[in-house]
This record gives C-alpha cells, sequence and structure tokens, in this order.
C-alpha cells in the first residue's frame, strides 16, 4: 500500500483535477463523484468527518507516523483534502476552508504524543503571497499562522469541540518504533452529520 510521501508525489505530479469544461465532454449518465452535490457544505459536519477519521486506530498510527518521520503536515493535509474532494466530499472551495482545521487536528494529534512537526517546508520568502494547494492556491499568510502557532502551541478557539478534546484525551499511546504495515489515510466511516482549549492538548502523564 502506498505511503504518505508516495500519494503526495503522485499528487504533485498529477492532481487528476479536472479542467475547465471537462464536465461538458462527460458522460451524464456517469458523473466523476466531484461533478455531482458534495456529502458536505459546510466546515463544522465536514471538520466532524475529518476527526472521526484522523482518530480511527489505522489512520492515527498512520498519520503519526508520517508526522514522526517527518513529512510536512501540510502535506499531509493536501493528500487528505484533495482525496476526500475526488470521491465528492466537498467541492474546491470547502477543501480550502478546511485546510487549516485539518492541520490543526493534526498537529493536536502529534502534540498530544510529543512528536516534532514540520508544518510547511515550500518557500515562503519569495515575491508571490500564494502557494499552491492541492491545484489551487492558498495564502502564504494562513500557512504562516500554523507555523506561529505550532511554535507556540496554540489552536484556535473554536477548531477542537468539547466532544473531539475528550476523544484526544482517550486515545491510545502509538510505539512509532515498532514497524506497522501502511494503511490507508482515510478508512473512518462517513459522519452523518463548546469548550474550547486555547493550547494543544499535551502529553497525557502516567504513560
Amino acid at each position: 500500500m502506498a505511503t504518505i510521501e508516495e500519494e503526495y508525489a503522485k499528487l504533485r505530479t498529477s492532481p487528476n483535477r479536472p479542467i475547465p469544461g471537462q464536465s461538458l465532454t462527460n458522460d451524464p449518465e456517469s458523473p466523476a463523484p466531484y461533478e455531482q452535490a458534495p456529502k458536505f457544505i459546510s466546515v463544522h459536519k465536514a471538520s466532524e468527518y475529518l476527526w472521526e477519521s484522523f482518530i480511527e486506530p489505522k489512520t492515527y498510527v498512520s498519520l503519526m507516523q508520517a508526522v514522526d518521520d517527518g513529512v510536512p503536515i501540510m502535506n499531509i493535509v493536501q493528500i487528505v483534502l484533495f482525496t476526500e474532494f475526488q470521491e465528492g466530499a466537498w467541492n474546491p472551495d470547502l477543501m480550502l476552508m478546511l485546510a487549516e482545521p485539518a492541520a490543526y487536528m493534526i498537529m493536536a494529534l502529534a502534540e498530544r504524543l510529543g512528536l516534532e512537526m514540520t508544518i510547511y517546508t515550500g518557500d515562503l520568502d519569495d515575491e508571490n503571497d500564494e502557494e499552491d494547494f492541492a491545484g489551487t492556491k492558498i495564502e502564504e499568510s494562513r500557512i504562516e499562522k500554523l507555523i506561529k502557532d505550532s511554535k507556540n502551541g496554540k489552536v484556535p478557539e473554536g477548531v477542537l469541540t468539547a466532544e473531539m478534546q475528550q476523544s484526544l484525551e482517550s486515545l491510545p499511546d502509538v510505539d512509532l518504533d515498532k514497524p506497522k504495515a501502511e494503511p490507508s489515510l482515510m478508512e473512518a466511516p462517513a459522519v452523518e452529520e463548546e469548550e474550547q482549549s486555547s493550547s494543544l492538548m499535551a502529553r497525557p502523564t502516567g504513560v
């Protein structure tokens, strides 16, 4: 099964994003998932789905192994969000809106295990004020804020709900020194459908 690094390389070299007017040439009887109404139209519902996916045991281990291996969190976010876009979970606009919540979720999970994190490895010092993100553009200021918050150990209020915080605290520890099979990034079931912390969850004591 492909690793996260391989999936990211595939995304960068062959994004498979629909070109303008492509839907006019496709078979209307067999539309692609992204040509139909998306499963999610709100950040809140989509964020709940992402969180449930991230804490699914196999996905959780895969994500944390990738972070521990130094894979930039924004690379992981691109893979996850673009893959779900291709499956019809959301449209491109919502995909971009989910970039920061998804990154903060992964940061919280990694912080809990005390993992060192790489947020982004692109060049934020060039003349452009936007960076490539899954075939679209994302403002550099948003990436810079993620980097700053990761260093300060802060997650914006509203990203993790009280329910997410509770499930975060009950997650099992992960032994990343042991070799494990590479599972798919997204193997969680779909979700049908607030008290907040100002900092990322610290590693639990007594483990």
